[in-house]
């Protein structure tokens, strides 16, 4: 049901194990926080609310988290089976008309990308890049996309997408695709704040 039509709430799954980092990246320091806390801080540079989906490790999360009346954690206990049924789980918490869904290991997201997708959006789905490069944040329709998703038994979360009207802003902003999912991307992030 939506609740708040003028707000905007962004769904930041943060469930994962970070197997191909070999080491649990959320937590590793970013500016003067931590990747995490860097995504969700920008996040709600422009958004109302963050729905956190945590599985892996989520007791240090909902501990450092819990207390902020912006963040609504939401647990995924079968986070191990991929990162669809964390955002399923944190969708079915959205109480606005428009929702985003971002990443908890993308920290370089700024508020105007996010304003520039509000300011261009539409009744369906709005990536911030192209067709083979969709890049994150994604701005959706909350009631357009709960129709297409109860349509058929879907797989992935580009699937129910797909369902309805897409469209792409064509950014050419790297931060739209710089996610943390490396050793060498976590460099490649240490040197681009250092520049």
């Amino acid at each position: 049901m939506i609740k708040n039509i003028n707000n905007i709430d962004c769904v930041i799954p943060a469930a994962g194990l970070s197997s191909r980092m070999r080491c649990w990246k959320l937590t590793l320091p970013y500016k003067d926080n931590t990747i995490l806390e860097q995504s969700i801080t920008n996040a709600l540079s422009f958004c109302t609310r963050v729905i956190l989906v945590v599985g892996h490790r989520e007791n240090e999360l909902i501990e450092q988290f819990q207390h902020n009346k912006s963040i609504t954690i939401v647990r995924n206990q079968h986070y191990r089976t991929g990162m669809f049924s964390s955002l399923q789980l944190g969708i079915d918490e959205v109480e606005t008309e428009f929702f985003y869904i971002s990443h908890g290991d993308m920290p370089c997201i700024e508020k105007e990308t996010y304003k520039t997708l509000w300011e261009h959006r539409v009744i369906g789905t709005l990536f911030p890049g192209k067709l083979h490069a969709t890049g994150h944040p994604v701005l959706i329709h909350t009631t357009s996309f709960k129709v297409q998703r109860d349509q058929g038994n879907f797989d992935s979360m580009k699937s129910i997408l797909k369902q309805g009207e897409v469209a792409y802003l064509g950014l050419s902003d790297p931060t739209i695709h710089l996610d943390v999912d490396t050793p060498e991307a976590y460099q490649r992030l240490l040197k681009l704040t250092l520049s």
